[in-house]
């Protein structure tokens, strides 16, 4: 499978907390979802924690904050570990791509000062 992801996600969301660059320059974040439930119920909330690297995790660590709206292709790899002599199943998202959504309410805030000064 030449240059083809086996699983590949699409997400929308807002970024739960602003994104964490760690020592090895990988960006780490989580978007959270809302999705209808149904009327008369509360939404169903989903949260993906997400991994970037390169110009792709700079571009996030630099422009996005708590709350702003992301819309992210990642690839899904499995991230199973061994625990205890018991395998341990998970999954690891790392970001493909991305597109810049809505803004939240500490970008707007940002935006709105620049354009006062």
């Amino acid at each position: 499978m030449n240059g083809l992801n086996s699983f590949e996600l699409h997400a929308a969301g807002r970024l739960a907390a602003e994104p964490a660059v760690g020592k090895k320059g990988e960006v780490k974040f989580a978007l959270i979802g809302e999705d209808y439930a149904g009327p008369n119920r509360d939404p169903i909330t989903t949260s993906i924690y997400f991994v970037a690297f390169g110009p792709i995790g700079e571009a996030i660590a630099h422009n996005v904050r708590k709350g702003d709206q992301l819309i992210i292709r990642a690839q899904v790899l499995a991230n199973n570990y061994d625990k205890n002599g018991e395998t341990i199943y998970g999954h690891s998202f790392i970001v493909q791509g991305f597109i810049f959504g809505a803004p939240g309410k500490a970008k707007r805030e940002e935006l709105q000062k620049q354009a006062a000064s």
